[in-house]
């Protein structure tokens, strides 16, 4: 059997499932069904938006199914009645086995790591944050615990020194993309070998773990090194974005500020973490424990995103404040 003979039934929600959906659907693959997010009250007037996945989806005449709780008797008869041959994730929310377990070729999900490391939430940015050079996409088949389920493929990228978590996400949303129709084929015609992810762990290896991120993940911390916080940095740009806040030296004025880049500076200066050289016109450095940072783009509250020379033309004080 051929891939695009199987009935498939697409589950996902932000931009990073939209090209998997479209590869398929642009790929001649038969989608009778997207499940997404319900969509939800956002901006000033609290209108309803709809997730990218519903968006792609309509416009595609797609039917569309956007449970509050999956197991809901209603959605469940809804999704029993599309008859799919297998289902697709991408960035959707834990599904209870009554979903997973319902197509008879079972239930696969794209991952934004190298399973078995980075399960979890979050793993583009923490793979950033901690330093890697290298992550990837993963397929695998759902099992009962989450992101633990036999591996089908792997493509790895290399993350080099200046990318973001949006580079990355962009880079591999693509390549995802590529992955989910090459894992199709493979389930449709049975041309696949199913891993187990504990045979990959090597022996005394420590899996690493992508938890969800909070504010206070967010926040910077000027007294670790150089490359620690710009790894931060990096890591939750441009979403969530690294913070930190900016206290006047006299009236201890505090203001919230958003950091989007930064780069290594070379100077040999020692001084307080967090203190803050700039010449009021080009650049604003900040002092690490063991070296200085050039911040590049930034956003304090209220304000949009800018780089720093436009930031500076509105913010001539820069020099009587300092970083917590």
């Amino acid at each position: 059997m051929q891939g695009k003979d199987l009935r498939i039934v697409f589950m996902g929600t932000p931009d990073f499932a939209v090209a998997s959906l479209q590869a398929l659907v642009e790929g001649g693959y038969n989608v009778v069904g997207v499940i997404t997010a319900p969509d939800k009250p956002a901006g000033r007037g609290k209108k309803l938006h709809q997730s990218a996945v519903k968006k792609y989806a309509t416009e595609q005449e797609l039917t569309v199914l956007q449970p509050e709780k999956l197991k809901n008797p209603e959605f469940l008869g809804n999704l029993k009645a599309l008859d799919a041959d297998l289902q697709v994730i991408v960035a959707f929310r834990m599904l209870p086995e009554v979903v997973w377990d319902m197509p008879r070729l079972g239930t696969f999900n794209l991952h934004g790591s190298l399973l078995p490391n980075y399960r979890g939430a979050a793993p583009l940015n923490w793979a950033i944050i901690n330093g890697e050079t290298k992550t990837g996409v993963t397929t695998f088949l759902l099992d009962h615990e989450i992101d633990t389920g036999k591996i089908l493929f792997r493509k790895e990228i290399d993350i080099w020194e200046n990318d973001t978590v949006g580079s990355v996400h962009d880079t591999l949303m693509d390549i995802g993309a590529k992955l989910v129709v090459k894992t199709v084929d493979a389930l449709a015609a049975g041309n696949y070998d199913a891993i187990s992810q504990e045979e990959i762990v090597e022996e005394g290896e420590a899996i690493k773990h992508a938890p969800k991120i909070f504010k206070e993940d967010c926040k910077i911390d000027w007294s670790a090194d150089v490359e620690t916080v710009r790894n931060l940095i990096r890591g939750l740009s441009p979403y969530p974005a690294a913070w930190s806040t900016l206290r006047h030296k006299e009236s201890g004025k505090e203001i919230a500020t958003k950091i989007f880049m930064a780069m290594r500076v070379e100077d040999n200066k020692h001084t307080a973490p967090g203190t803050l050289e700039s010449d009021g016109k080009n650049f604003i450095k900040v002092a690490c424990t063991n070296g200085w940072l050039q911040i590049t783009d930034l956003q304090i509250a209220g304000k949009k995103r800018m780089k720093v020379q436009d930031f500076l033309r509105g913010f001539q004080q820069i020099g009587e404040y300092t970083f917590l």
